[in-house]
């Protein structure tokens, strides 16, 4: 940038002050859809944005020219207005797609010209550029407020005027009084009578701008207006002006523009400055603007720069296409890494965030378990190569018993210092902090009482593109797409038993690993974000992925009540229980063996018993799988025994005896952690502890669920969809006869088996509706003969015969299943009804994963599209139960858990099933209705 000394803002100085806002909309509508070639960002409104800027500097000459300048915009949606009247600008539409990408770039753009831009958080562009022109009147300068926006009319006076650059046209108090019909200085009166139904700002009932003008005239202020409304002689108005006296008066408040915005910078700080040839070139060729380019290099006497050729139609991978590969980069550079030890310096970082509005963020903690993990340092990154870290929780290093003490090391920031420091922009809605798996550092800035928003996430933005084809952790990104294997953690902290905690690593190698993972991420954002659009996904990423990040992030902390009482008596009930079974077991086999040892059980069943079906491993020893035993239950009841005391096993030392260990002992509560690219149709995964796997249909796993609790006066409420996938599949399936049972409420699976076996309803038998059960959520998951024949104990020649029955019966179903694998094979992934891709890699290959990928393929839009549907109730649900003593806990598979106050427990589930059983609109419409089963009780295992 080129270096200008700030000039002193008096009489004589022309201030301008341009509505970057109205800027960026007029330059989105007004301008076709434009993509850049290499990547398909959006950039249309980027263009148009700069185009405006280009003419203003060029026009920017003679008598009205600016001596000062500033760009002014929005930050954020909610201001002080909503806390006046919650409604406002409820009513605006949401930002399309493709625009919401653009505004950091008009930022950017701002920068790049060597011109000023503001947003205070808070406060609208409005209120800026109100202020501003009140600062430079009483200076004694001019001010030119360059908008047509109608709100920002009641600025106008002697030492202000507005330009609409669209139409040429200056706009004095003349101009106010031709569209308001009075003054500037009673438009806010008007515009308080007559609302504003783009705002939302509800005004008089049937009174518009000429009325409003008409009475202000006659009453001269709106004040005297409505102290004077008894004596109107016109019946509507005079009721209207009454009974709406409070409403108006709120509108005015509204429309009335705060002219006195806390600022953090003064008029001198918004000198004219000159672009920088360098810097705009720079942006321009980065935006591959090359027209623009070749303009601003003639006008400013330089060579335009090279833009890389686009890339060729024979050589563009198809718009569906997964995300490519990069080719090898150069190895990441440490040079550019610093440690951040002083405040200055600390400043200047959070200066240099803020003018570029995005940066990378990580935290460095000594747990895995964000809710009692100490923050050790934080890092950031501005741009590729460029990276610092901020160590503020190393321990001193010294003598034999190195940290002995538990002092900190010198030379670091005090963490209350940094934290406040960071605050501001941590928590600022106009720059984006990005993270790879950034869920994590929420919730520890959280703890910290910082709200880290808003965010992208890397890992997320891969698995919107990427799911099915490899895995999201960094280091496999990184390797992947950059061609760089990051320091390894273990070579800071160990492994095993002399593992240590990251506060224990030198501040020294503990920097070059963290600025490096924020670089890492950084480049990987630079990589993954623009390819959202090319592959069509920008929707499911900014609807389905990264809101869910601050839901869960508030679930997680939350936590859920367990009793350790109960956990304990049930670990000892299923401890006598497998006392028992082996107690059965022996007998059964003749004599004790270990029966937690596969090998003993593998050679009591295959060479003692000799059972028939057992095949031996590399190893020589007997499988004694799930899947074998299961076959082998028909045959013999050992098997059968030793299933449930596997079960049983699992449960207590899963969940019984593990449960306890997972107890906070700072909260009292079980934090689960959800991973949000665990699977990749969109389902969740529950880790550390899986509270998705606890058996729902088992008296041992409804037991456990008793074990959950709501607090004294309080409940726990469970609302779960009723059959969804069963829904989307004879939805997408088009199975009329399945559709019409489920309006008809009747019971699904004994409609299914009346329909195979010809059996009518009043005579079906629970033998028969089982097997249509088997059936119905086999087919959704593409199951086998085989598969079904171990389902349901049959043979397996009978098994296939039920298959193809039901495929005989419900034809819709087999259309579809061929449909889904024909695509998945033409195009290498399948989509859900929202937009959702999920890769299909292996869909063409030949062996035994082809059956796999085959029902896979089939799967994914069905499971994916219940996965996305209850996604979007958790994203609604927040707002919708804001007002109620509730808070959401679980989510298990279809099913979402709150707790609540006892008296209010009847209202949650009335707003919970509304925004459940609506979730898909509006956008995609579902033939069929959604319904949720809802319960409530003590425990979890009452409420389900």
């Amino acid at each position: 940038m080129t270096d200008t000394i700030k000039a002193p803002f008096g009489a004589g100085s022309h201030l301008h002050l341009i509505d970057g806002s109205a800027y960026i909309f007029r330059a989105y509508h007004a301008l076709p859809p434009l993509t850049r070639k290499s990547d398909g960002l959006p950039v249309g409104a980027v263009a148009g944005f700069c185009a405006m800027l280009q003419r203003y500097v060029e026009n920017n000459t003679g008598p009205e020219a600016a001596s000062h300048i500033a760009v002014i915009f929005d930050k954020g949606s909610i201001t002080f207005r909503n806390g006046i009247y919650p409604e406002y600008k409820a009513h605006r539409p949401p930002l399309p797609e493709d625009l919401r990408p653009q505004f950091p770039l008009t930022r950017a753009a701002t920068a790049a010209f060597n011109i000023v831009y503001k947003e205070i958080e808070g406060f609208e562009a409005d209120d800026i550029i109100a202020t501003l022109a009140r600062q430079a009147a009483e200076a004694g300068g001019r001010v030119t407020v360059i908008s047509s926006d109608k709100d920002l009319m009641q600025l106008v006076g002697p030492q202000v005027v507005m330009f609409d650059p669209m139409k040429n046209k200056v706009i004095d108090a003349e101009g106010v009084v031709e569209k308001f019909g009075v003054g500037p200085q009673r438009v806010v009166d008007v515009q308080a009578l007559a609302g504003d139904s783009v705002d939302n700002v509800p005004g008089a009932p049937g009174i518009g701008i000429k009325t409003a003008a008409q009475l202000i005239n006659e009453y001269g202020d709106l004040e005297t207006l409505l102290a004077s409304a008894a004596q109107i002689k016109q019946p509507k108005r005079r009721e209207t002006l009454l009974n709406f006296a409070d409403q108006i008066r709120i509108s005015q408040r509204l429309v009335q523009l705060d002219n006195h915005v806390p600022l953090d910078f003064d008029l001198d700080d918004l000198t004219l400055r000159a672009p920088d040839a360098d810097t705009l070139l720079a942006f321009l060729t980065q935006m591959e603007f090359r027209t623009m380019s070749k303009r601003v290099a003639d006008r400013m006497g330089v060579d335009a720069p090279m833009i890389a050729a686009a890339v060729t139609k024979a050589a563009a991978p198809k718009a569906d296409a997964p995300a490519p590969i990069a080719p090898p980069t150069a190895p990441i550079d440490h040079s550019g890494y610093v440690t951040i030890t002083t405040a200055e310096v600390l400043a200047q970082w959070i200066a240099a965030i803020r003018q570029q509005g995005f940066v990378a963020f990580d935290t460095e903690t000594t747990s895995l378990d964000e809710m009692q993990a100490e923050l050790v340092g934080i890092s950031l990154a501005t741009q590729p190569g460029v990276a610092a870290y901020i160590p503020v929780g190393h321990l001193s290093q010294g003598g034999d018993d190195l940290f002995a003490d538990n002092s900190l090391a010198s030379g670091q920031l005090p963490l209350n210092d940094v934290l406040a420091a960071l605050r501001p922009v941590l928590e600022d809605p106009s720059v984006l902090k990005i993270g790879q798996n950034i869920k994590y550092d929420v919730k520890i800035m959280a703890r910290h009482g910082i709200t880290l928003a808003p965010v992208d996430d890397t890992m997320l933005l891969s698995y919107a593109l990427n799911a099915g084809l490899h895995n999201h952790g960094m280091d496999d990104l990184s390797e992947l797409y950059l061609n760089h294997r990051p320091i390894p953690i273990k070579d800071l902290i160990g492994s095993g038993k002399s593992m240590v905690t990251f506060d224990h690593v030198p501040i020294d190698k503990a920097a070059t690993y963290a600025a490096e993972d924020a670089d890492v991420t950084l480049r990987l954002w630079h990589h993954f974000k623009p390819q959202l659009h090319t592959a069509r996904v920008t929707t499911v990423y900014e609807t389905l992925e990264r809101p869910l990040i601050p839901v869960l992030a508030r679930m997680e902390m939350a936590g859920v009540q367990v009793d350790r009482d109960t956990l304990a008596r049930m670990s000892n009930a299923f401890a006598q229980k497998m006392v028992q079974l082996e107690e059965e077991i022996h007998a059964s086999a003749g004599r004790s063996f270990n029966v937690g040892s596969p090998k003993q059980l593998g050679e009591i069943l295959f060479d003692e018993m000799g059972l028939p079906g057992g095949t031996k491993g590399k190893n020589g020893a007997w499988g004694t799988g799930a899947d074998v035993l299961e076959d082998l239950a028909t045959e013999h009841a050992l098997p059968g025994l030793v299933l449930d005391w596997r079960q049983l096993s699992k449960l207590k030392s899963t969940y019984t005896d593990a449960l306890q260990d997972h107890i906070n002992p700072d909260t009292g509560r079980v934090h689960t952690s959800y991973s949000i690219a665990g699977a990749i149709t969109g389902r969740l995964a529950s880790t550390d502890p899986n509270l998705q796997n606890i058996p729902v249909r088992t008296e041992e796993g409804r037991r456990i669920r008793g074990a959950f609790v709501a607090p004294a006066g309080k409940v726990l409420v469970s609302l779960d969809y009723s059959q969804i996938e069963l829904r989307i599949l004879a939805e997408v399936a088009g199975i009329e006869a399945l559709k019409d049972a489920f309006r008809q409420g009747i019971d699904i699976h004994a409609a299914t088996a009346s329909e195979m076996f010809n059996v009518p309803l009043e005579d079906m038998t629970s033998e028969i509706r089982r097997q249509a059960k088997a059936i119905n959520f086999g087919v959704i998951y593409g199951i086998s003969a085989f598969g079904l024949a171990r389902n349901l104990r049959i043979p397996r020649d009978r098994a296939q015969a039920f298959i193809d029955r039901y495929f005989e019966r419900f034809p819709g179903i087999r259309a579809y299943m061929d449909e889904t694998v024909a695509y998945a094979k033409e195009h290498g992934h399948v989509r859900t009804m929202f937009g959702r891709r999920i890769n299909t890699p292996e869909i063409n290959a030949k062996g035994p994963t082809a059956g796999f990928a085959r029902r896979a393929a089939i799967n994914a839009p069905i499971q994916g599209t219940a996965a996305d549907i209850i996604r979007r109730a958790m994203i609604r649900m927040e707002p919708a139960i804001a007002d109620l003593p509730a808070k959401m806990l679980l989510q298990v598979h279809d099913e979402l858990l709150f707790e609540v106050e006892a008296p209010a427990a009847d209202k949650l589930i009335d707003v919970a099933r509304d925004i459940m059983e609506n979730a898909s609109a509006p956008a995609v419409h579902l033939g069929l209705k959604l319904v949720v089963e809802a319960g409530k009780g003590h425990s979890w295992a009452e409420a389900h």
